[in-house]
């Protein structure tokens, strides 16, 4: 199994190792795992539940850190910042995009958007400030407030805020969770749209074959273990890796295709 090169990977983690817990309570959440995400493409990282992909994704975004290893955005290794240090990098070269949207109910669309920006002090730049909200479709929406917009509409303000500062990568955690399938559809047209349009970077973890079908790839974890690669993916070939990571037994027995699914939605692991 090969990883992208290290020049190529807009973020990266190796020999990544995260336990939680000692003694009889430990739990080792990442046992290894070395992979690197493309830069300039879509990523998806599946797994059965408790596999690791969403502490994957948090070490690799600096929002939790490894028990050893290294975990690596562009050539910044995040061991060697300190708080303040990670606090920049993640305002000044990460974009994140969350289940829950995550949006500040006392301003404006167009104020949420400009919200890392802000807190950054930086000037945004207005012809691609404008280009993203076109691209998201929000212009008659930029004096509402998140509570005025549909479920849909609230993501899309977040992928926009995500994008907005032009980070090296955007880390998405599950983002059509909340969504109707009509509302996740175009969330997700939307992630791998403006990775092609703009060239950035996009790393998602997703329980859901659909959703991952989006991807430009998508990266199997099981047992804290990096399992597979996958180019190209369809809904088909990913649920059918899927069903075959998904051994866990239920009741003594193989859980069978809808229980694993069902169990996989319920999971947000």
């Amino acid at each position: 199994m090969t990883t992208a090169p290290a020049r190529t990977a807009a973020a990266r983690v190796v020999d990544a190792v995260k336990v939680y817990g000692a003694g009889d309570t430990e739990v080792r959440a990442l046992d290894g795992v070395t992979v690197g995400f493309p830069a300039g493409r879509f990523t998806a990282i599946m797994g059965p539940s408790g596999s690791g992909k969403s502490t994957l994704m948090h070490c690799a975004a600096g929002l939790d850190t490894l028990t050893s290893g290294s975990a690596l955005i562009g050539d910044t290794d995040l061991s060697a910042l300190d708080d303040r240090g990670l606090t920049l990098l993640r305002r000044e070269r990460i974009g994140f995009v969350f289940q829950a949207f995550n949006l500040l109910p006392t301003l404006t669309v167009a104020e949420n958007i400009t919200l890392p920006l802000d807190l950054a002090g930086i000037a945004p730049d207005r012809a691609r400030l404008d280009a993203l909200i076109d691209t998201v479709g929000l212009r008659d929406r930029l004096h509402h407030r998140p509570s005025e917009l549909s479920g849909g509409q609230q993501q899309r303000v977040a992928v926009a805020r995500a994008f907005a500062g032009a980070p090296d990568v955007v880390f998405a955690d599950e983002p059509t969770g909340n969504l109707d399938s009509r509302s996740g559809e175009e969330v997700l047209r939307l992630l791998a749209d403006t990775v092609r349009g703009t060239g950035r970077t996009v790393v998602m973890v997703t329980h859901d074959p659909v959703a991952a079908a989006h991807a430009d790839e998508v990266v199997f974890l099981a047992d804290g273990r990096l399992v597979d690669r996958m180019a190209a993916p369809t809904a088909e070939r990913v649920l059918d890796r899927m069903k075959s990571l998904d051994t866990k037994p239920l009741d003594g027995r193989p859980a069978d295709a809808a229980t694993a699914a069902t169990a996989r939605r319920g999971a947000r692991t």
